[in-house]
């Protein structure tokens, strides 16, 4: 008489010895399951994510092509402010001046008086921070300094932006100028003004001749724009 099978084990997953088999592999839990399909796909979005950044920033930062022509809009949008490069693809367009570039706050106190700060040297900050240091950041290298490049391109000499991308780069210098005083300085204030003082960097003497005589440097007073009240 064959002997009642105890066990809830389904009989294939039994040999004859009554051992489950090695190869037998116990279902997943839901929650493991979800865990590692969510890992998958995060893991994708990174590198989707990653491969896009890198093409838009190629297409910008190669020559004149008809994809870039095509999709400017989309690349200018992905691209400015903080992805902005001040290189093209192989022609380097090294810096022909030096700039100083200062701040200064405005606060006006609850009887009315109107309280102006002295300058605040912004480039002294990021000198600091690059000077002796092997690794220094991309902040404080480029930031300040491409930031108010791109303030030259698109605006003119009385200051006044003309299309929604200047007002965004306009933004985005003062903001900078803002947040930096905020942390150095402190301090309540509404308005900031920007003085740059640019040097054109003279022209090496060749040998045998003359050095160029020094060029006098070009001072540049911004308007005092508003920003969102500090130290209050």
């Amino acid at each position: 008489m064959r002997e009642a099978r105890t066990s809830a084990e389904p009989t294939e997953q039994r040999d004859r010895g009554g051992k489950t088999p090695a190869y037998y592999h116990p279902p997943a839990k839901p929650s493991l399951v979800l865990l590692k399909a969510g890992t998958s796909a995060a893991v994708i979005l990174c590198l989707v994510t990653a491969l896009i950044h890198v093409l838009l920033v190629f297409l910008h930062v190669a020559p004149p092509n008809p994809l870039s022509r095509q999709y400017s809009r989309q690349i200018n949008a992905w691209v400015f402010p903080l992805f902005e490069q001040n290189w093209r693809l192989f022609a380097p367009d090294p810096e022909s001046v030096n700039r100083e570039i200062s701040a200064r706050t405005m606060h006006t106190a609850p009887d009315g008086s109107v309280q102006v700060s002295g300058w605040f040297d912004l480039t002294a900050v990021d000198n600091s921070a690059v000077k002796h240091n092997a690794f220094p950041s991309h902040t404080a290298q480029n930031t300040l300094r491409r930031a108010w490049s791109s303030y030259l391109e698109t605006h003119g000499d009385d200051d006044q932006h003309r299309s929604e991308r200047a007002l965004m780069i306009q933004q985005y210098l003062t903001n900078i100028a803002a947040e930096r005083i905020s942390n150095h300085r402190g301090g309540a204030f509404e308005s900031v003004q920007l003085r740059v003082i640019t040097v054109p960097i003279a022209v090496p003497a060749a040998a045998g001749t003359a050095a160029a005589a020094p060029t006098s440097a070009e001072t540049r007073y911004l308007p005092w724009w508003k920003v969102t009240s500090h130290g209050n």
